[in-house]
């Protein structure tokens, strides 16, 4: 296994829609497993594999079985999903690991009922409610070429992208003045 590099907006790959996976092999196993380590890396509640650079219709998610503080957590690949259903609403504030440093409430359905692949190959029908239904619904609209950013009205998506170009600014100078400050001058 091998952590990855999630890439940031405005990558291009965010913006594709993905294709079908359809080999079911070791290949597809070793990037879920590179996918997995690479979220829990990251601290992330959910990855698609074009924030990784490939555009394949993959994403996992590790989400806690309960409320409480120690929750054990559970692991889900999702390969090539389908929402089959969506009901009620909730809002809720989502952040990106391809937009580090933001977060917005985003309007979605509170419920969905969502078919999809295991890495073998077999068909699985689920039903997610709450944060595991915004979480699959965030994740899905990755593989479709759409960012939590773009269900923003237009001023929140302005200034939602005018806090990530400050942060996105903040972390380049944050590297570099850790690069210069790793060299100090004789005094």
């Amino acid at each position: 296994m091998a952590v990855r590099t999630i890439v940031t907006y405005p990558n291009p790959v965010l913006k594709e829609q993905c294709a079908a996976v359809t080999e079911f092999d070791d290949a597809l196993c070793t990037l879920i497993d590179d996918m997995v380590e690479t979220m829990n890396e990251a601290d992330g509640l959910g990855l698609a594999a074009n924030q990784i650079g490939l555009p394949l219709r993959i994403f996992t998610m590790a989400l806690p079985t309960s409320d409480e503080e120690d929750a054990s957590v559970e692991t889900f690949e999702i390969v090539n999903p389908e929402i089959l259903s969506r009901s009620g609403e909730i809002r809720f504030e989502e952040g990106c690991l391809s937009f580090p440093g933001i977060s917005e409430l985003v309007k979605r359905a509170e419920r969905v009922q969502l078919r999809y692949q295991d890495r073998s190959g077999a068909s699985i029908v689920r039903d997610f409610d709450g944060v595991a239904a915004v979480c699959v619904q965030h994740e899905f609209d990755h593989l479709e070429g759409v960012t939590f950013v773009d269900r923003l009205s237009p001023l929140k998506r302005r200034l939602a992208m005018r806090a990530y170009k400050r942060a996105a600014a903040q972390a380049r100078f944050d590297e570099e003045d850790e690069g210069r400050s790793a060299v100090r001058p004789w005094r």
